[in-house]
C-alpha cells in the first residue's frame, strides 16, 4: 500500500495518477480545507475514465506538522511518497516554510522509522542544490554552500533533505528527487501553474535568467520507477533541460496566442521595482510582489545536470516545449468554458 502526502498539490496529484494507472492501491493525504475536485480535474487531462480512477483513492486528513496524524495514516503502508511542501518567496512566510518543509519532513521521517516503512521517496527541489562558485551544471554531488542570496524556501528544502539523510542513517530506505520548475496543467492559481495564468493576462518583459524545467508527469513516473528499482541512498536532479526565461515566455505566449515579450529587464531596474513593491506593501500589509529572492531567481544563470537520472533509468523525457503547448491548450479551452480561475 502506498501513501502520498501533499496529494492535492500539482506533483502529489500526478503521483496518485501514476500509482493508480499502475493498479497500485493508494492512500492520499489532504488537509481539512483541501479541494480534492482539482485532483479529479487533473486526472481528466490525461485519461478518459478519470472519475472511475479517482473513486479508487482513499483520502485521509493529515497535517505534516502533527506526527500523530502521520503515524495514524501510515497503518498498513509500505511506501511513502512525500510530496507535501510549501512554496513561497515572501519573507513573512519564513516560519511556515520551516514548519512544513523542514519540521514537517522530520515528522514524516520519524513516523516512517517508527512504523518501519519499506521506502520513502522525498520530493526536494533544485533550490536545495546550491553552490554559486560552481561554474559547470550543478550535479547531485555538489555540496551546499551558503552565499547569503539563498531564499528561505531553498534553505527550508535543504534542511528538509538533511532530515531525510538523517533518516537514512537510522535505517530508512530513502530516495530524494530534486525537480526543476515543474510544468503542469490545472491548478492555475497555485505554485508554478500561476505562470501560465500570469502570461495570459499580459506580459511584455523578460530577464536573462536560466533554470531547469520538467513536466510534472515525468517527475511522478520517475519517482515510481526509482522506488520500484530500489534506488535508495541516492538523490536525483530531475530536469528535461535548462532554458532561459525568454525562451520559456516565448513558448507560453505563443501557446496562449499572446504577443511574445520583447522588453529585456535589467537587474538594477528590477531592484528599483522591488523597492517600490516593498514600500507599497508596508501600507497594504501584503507581501511585496517583487522581493530579493525573486530578483535573484530572475537573473540566476546556474544550470543543472540530468546525467545521473538518464544513466540510471534511461528515461525518455517529455520535451518542455511540447509540454507547454499542451498545457496552454488546456488553459485556453477552460478559459473559453469560464473555468480557468480554479
Amino acid at each position: 500500500m502506498n501513501l502520498v502526502t501533499g496529494a492535492t498539490g500539482i506533483l502529489g496529484s500526478h503521483v496518485l495518477l501514476e500509482l493508480l494507472l499502475n493498479e497500485e492501491p493508494v492512500v492520499a493525504c489532504k488537509r481539512l480545507t483541501s479541494d480534492i475536485k482539482q485532483v479529479e480535474k487533473l486526472f481528466s487531462y490525461y485519461i478518459a475514465d478519470s472519475k472511475e480512477l479517482f473513486s479508487k483513492i482513499k483520502w485521509v486528513d493529515v497535517d505534516v506538522r502533527d506526527i500523530f496524524s502521520i503515524e495514524e495514516a501510515l497503518e498498513g503502508i509500505t511506501n511513502v511518497y512525500h510530496c507535501a511542501g510549501f512554496v513561497s518567496f515572501n519573507k513573512r512566510d519564513k516560519q511556515k516554510l520551516t514548519d512544513i518543509n523542514e519540521k514537517g519532513t522530520a515528522n514524516v521521517v520519524n513516523a516512517c522509522l517508527n512504523k518501519k516503512i519499506n521506502a520513502l521517496c522525498h520530493v526536494s527541489s533544485i533550490g536545495a542544490i546550491n553552490n554559486s562558485d560552481y561554474a559547470l551544471p550543478l550535479n547531485e554531488g555538489i555540496f551546499w554552500k551558503t552565499s547569503g542570496k539563498e531564499s528561505d524556501y531553498a534553505i527550508s528544502k535543504y534542511n528538509g533533505e538533511r532530515e531525510v539523510w538523517r533518516g537514512m542513517e537510522e535505517g530508512l530506505n530513502v530516495v530524494i528527487v530534486n525537480p526543476g520548475f515543474i510544468l503542469s496543467p490545472g491548478f492555475w492559481k497555485q505554485s508554478s501553474s500561476r505562470l501560465i495564468d500570469a502570461c495570459y493576462k499580459g506580459n511584455k518583459f523578460y530577464t536573462d535568467g536560466t533554470t531547469g524545467y520538467i513536466a510534472a508527469r515525468d517527475v511522478a513516473k520517475i519517482m515510481l520507477m526509482l522506488v520500484k528499482k530500489n534506488n535508495f541512498r541516492n538523490r536525483y536532479i530531475l530536469v528535461e533541460n535548462n532554458y532561459n526565461f525568454k525562451h520559456i515566455f516565448k513558448c507560453i505566449h505563443t501557446g496562449l496566442k499572446k504577443p511574445v515579450p520583447v522588453i529585456k529587464v535589467s537587474k538594477p531596474l528590477m531592484q528599483i521595482a522591488g523597492f517600490i513593491s516593498s514600500f507599497v506593501s508596508f501600507f497594504t500589509n501584503r507581501g511585496p510582489r517583487i522581493n530579493e529572492a525573486l530578483i535573484n531567481s530572475a537573473f540566476n544563470q546556474q544550470t543543472y545536470s540530468n546525467k545521473k537520472i538518464k544513466e540510471t533509468l534511461n528515461f525518455d523525457f517529455n520535451p518542455v516545449d511540447q509540454a507547454i503547448r499542451q498545457i496552454c491548450k488546456h488553459y485556453l479551452f477552460e478559459k473559453l468554458q469560464g473555468r480557468s480561475s480554479s
